[in-house]
């Protein structure tokens, strides 16, 4: 229960952020909007564990790790993305970063030895293919310009950083570190180095005072960064980071619906049936059970 809990959460929260990150581009830099976006959420994490009396004290060593884990996660793989978004359209780009299973897949296998059976590469390719036919119609225009070439490299870029980043927090999870410290600190690094970024690149540190790009930047902070991320790497330590990720699968779902009831989008035949992929392969993968190995160790998933 506590990790359908938890996916939920996070498909939904993640899910929704699609309609609020287009309100935080144009006016302001994406490199300086990231920053806002970690400096408040890191805020947030600091209210919230000085409300409950939480420890924020980690160990001198975890902090590289750490930053890292922020550089990667909460910073650099979003400056990517937004960067490639800006060359193609949201379904190629959802398309592209679905991705991250496959790597975080590989990483898990390289890092830390985890093997993935045959059941989960069945779940990848359903849950793909799912995303590729909802947005089947925007696959279709994409051409293999210049334009479009280099918005998908840094997509595919961003979601490497970002699978990357996931393997930082796999490896604060397995030394129990506690999730609210880990991601306020990270947050905060990640905030103070996207705005070194922005300042190195000869941004302006600019504020939209608009109600769509405040209460956006807002919602992005409190609930799509503080407390999703907090779901998610709870859900990281509970399933692991491969399977954690598959939740990435549904965000695009989920924004569609919304823009079902307040955009009038109208589903297509393609588009039911990739949906429906997509609920089989999270059925697939949330109906995996982990075998333990004779040493104790959960390594692999059935």
């Amino acid at each position: 229960m506590q990790t359908l809990l938890l996916y939920a959460t996070v498909v939904l929260i993640w899910g929704s952020t699609w309609a609020a990150i287009p309100f935080q581009l144009g006016t302001v830099a994406e490199e300086v909007s990231v920053s806002y976006r970690f400096g408040l959420a890191a805020v947030a994490l600091y209210a919230y564990a000085f409300a409950s009396r939480r420890s924020l004290r980690l160990p001198a060593t975890a902090y590289p790790l750490v930053f890292l884990q922020g550089a990667l996660l909460f910073c650099i793989n979003y400056f990517f993305v937004y960067y490639g978004t800006a060359y193609l359209t949201s379904g190629v780009v959802a398309v592209l970063f679905s991705s991250i299973l496959i790597l975080n897949a590989i990483f898990e296998r390289l890092f830390f030895g985890r093997r993935i059976d045959a059941r989960f590469w069945l779940a990848a390719t359903v849950g793909i293919s799912g995303i590729a036919l909802i947005f089947s119609s925007e696959i279709s225009d994409f051409s293999f310009t210049d334009r479009s070439v280099h918005g998908g490299l840094l997509v595919v870029f961003g979601t490497l950083v970002a699978s990357l980043g996931n393997m930082a927090a796999v490896a604060n999870t397995k030394r129990g570190l506690p999730v609210v410290a880990v991601n306020a600190h990270a947050m905060a690094f990640a905030a103070v180095l996207a705005l070194l970024i922005a300042l190195a690149l000869g941004k302006q540190l600019d504020f939209s005072a608009r109600a769509d790009y405040v209460l956006s930047l807002l919602y992005l902070a409190v609930f799509g960064s503080a407390v999703a991320f907090g779901c998610y790497l709870a859900l990281l330590r509970l399933i692991g980071a491969t399977r954690a990720s598959y939740s990435s699968v549904l965000f695009p779902v989920v924004a569609l619906l919304i823009s079902t009831a307040f955009e009038g989008y109208r589903w297509t035949i393609p588009a039911l049936i990739g949906m429906l992929l997509t609920l089989a392969g999270n059925w697939l993968i949330l109906s995996q059970r982990k075998k333990i190995t004779a040493e104790g160790n959960k390594d692999e998933y059935r």
